[in-house]
């Protein structure tokens, strides 16, 4: 037997009072949160839902968030998490999809009214049965007219609650893939996935000397990365989630000295934005006296944002690689020894990795590139309701991933690329990752993207797209001279467009499919 929300419960045991959640003047202790999450849970029961039924929730990084995650998870419950930017049509996929019998969703902002697009997302979906709107003020009514508020909902919710007992290969968590490639898909991940990829967090990582590790919770916590690494890895070892909504470097900078932020979770563009936000005002020394952990992951990391990042604050970056449908840990830089700048690691405890031909073929020749297959305690069961798309993708308990890689002498990966991004130039492989290190070394290149667009006689063509530093006047057949002293010919760019922007997922990852 085993239910997730142990990491929360025990916690709440060992260190009742301790800050769990912190945002603004809002602390609130584990006791607190399991209070909470048990109000929730007995609230979801006495709505009808039973052990194995799907809650939907849509919620930014919010107290709300965790209370209402273990809340379901308590209830036995399965929960599925929300992108907070899907319109109304999306979530009405999504709760369709999953077959969630009830719905939890945040009030949102004017600029996002998440709720208002959530009920429509609802009303269109009559398979699920409850809506129920998250407000941030008690006494604030939902913004959709006659609908339930979770803070009414609770009012007369005892706070005690015998938490379901769920086999530890039940499903814990439904996490939708972000759908580049057809219809989103539910990747099942059960309570043993998750709990055991916490596990090797925890051997990954440590703990703070003092026993108590302070996380800025800046990751979205409906995406797997930040839910894992970030909320469960951080609850189960009692340590502190200060809130961030919305990445926003100069605010996460001041609430990394406020709160003495010892361990940092973000996606290359946060580490591009956090140095991009130093300036004289900023303390850096202060900032770095706590921070003991930087770990990044989520797409491949340019080595002159380790090395800077590495001078300005004194902690070298660890990367990692994994995905929704892998907990999502599946390699890791060792942390007990120097990382190898550019390289995701090698497997984490209990996992194994090996390169594969699209024939599932073994790719064992020393720097050879194959697709990366995963196999461990963090697999994902499949797809929900997609056994074609699951048999697709997973054979003997491997699973493919679609990111291209090389193995290193000492059994560390390097990732070359998507498979999908891959530019086949003149029936040459041409690999965007390696084309945007060189360009990122360029000392007027503040971010790039390289994409393939079409050619009528060379099948795709090399294009760059930059964002330079502030006031550069670097030209694009500057950009383009640079990379043909670096690169091979049919690697080099043929055409470089300035931008100020890129466009990134909610999770930060530049969107290459909306540059073309």
């Amino acid at each position: 037997m085993l239910n997730l929300a142990v990491v929360l419960e025990d916690s709440a045991r060992t260190v009742p009072d301790r800050d769990a959640v912190v945002m603004g003047d809002t602390r609130l202790s584990y006791a607190d949160v399991d209070a909470a999450a048990n109000a929730v849970a007995n609230l979801l029961v006495s709505l009808g839902v039973h052990p194995g039924d799907k809650v939907a929730l849509t919620c930014p990084n919010l107290p709300y968030f965790p209370i209402v995650y273990y809340g379901i998870l308590k209830a036995g419950a399965v929960v599925v998490p929300l992108n907070v930017l899907l319109k109304r049509s999306e979530i009405g996929y999504h709760l369709s999809d999953s077959e969630a019998k009830a719905y939890l969703c945040f009030e949102g902002t004017e600029d996002l009214p998440m709720a208002v697009e959530g009920s429509a997302g609802f009303e269109a979906t009559p398979t699920c049965e409850h809506f129920i709107a998250i407000t941030s003020d008690p006494r604030t009514p939902s913004p959709v007219a006659d609908t339930m508020t979770l803070s009414r909902a609770l009012g007369d919710q005892p706070t005690s609650f015998d938490t379901v007992a769920t086999e530890a290969t039940d499903t814990a968590v439904i996490l939708y893939t972000s759908g580049t490639t057809g219809q989103p898909k539910g990747a099942k991940l059960s309570h043993a996935n998750i709990f055991l990829n916490c596990y090797a967090n925890e051997r990954l990582f440590g703990s703070h000397p003092d026993g108590h590790d302070v996380y800025l919770a800046t990751l979205p916590l409906f995406h797997s990365f930040g839910q894992t690494v970030v909320m469960n890895a951080g609850f189960s070892l009692g340590g502190t989630l200060v809130m961030l909504p919305r990445f926003d470097p100069r605010q996460a900078l001041t609430l990394m000295r406020s709160e003495g932020v010892t361990f940092f979770a973000g996606v290359p563009t946060m580490y591009w934005g956090l140095l991009g936000a130093l300036d004289d005002s900023v303390d850096v020394d202060s900032l770095a006296k706590r921070l003991r952990m930087a770990i990044s992951g989520g797409s491949a990391l340019p080595v002159e944002i380790i090395t800077e990042f590495q001078r300005r604050f004194g902690v070298q970056i660890k990367e990692g690689y994994g995905l929704s449908e892998t907990s999502p840990v599946a390699t890791f830089n060792p942390t007990d020894r120097d990382p190898k700048p550019g390289s995701i690691g090698t497997p984490i405890w209990g996992v194994e990795c090996q390169l594969i031909d699209p024939e599932w073929h073994e790719v064992a020749e020393p720097g050879g590139v194959g697709e990366i297959a995963i196999r461990g305690h963090n697999v994902m069961a499949g797809y929900y309701n997609r056994p074609e798309a699951t048999q697709a993708v997973m054979r003997g308990g491997w699973f493919r991933t679609g990111d291209l890689a090389r193995r290193d002498e000492d059994g560390y990966y390097y990732i070359v690329d998507r498979a999908k991004d891959l530019i086949i130039r003149g029936g040459l492989n041409v690999y965007p990752r390696e084309v945007e290190e060189v360009l990122m070394a360029h000392p007027g290149v503040s971010l790039v993207a390289v994409i393939g667009t079409a050619h009528e006689s060379l099948g795709e063509e090399v294009k760059a797209i930059v964002i330079k530093n502030t006031g550069d006047l670097t030209t694009a057949d500057e950009l383009i001279a640079w990379a043909r002293e670096r690169l091979a010919s049919y690697k080099c760019p043929r055409s470089v467009e300035f931008r100020d922007t890129l466009p990134m997922t909610a999770t930060g990852k530049i969107l290459k499919r909306e540059l073309g």
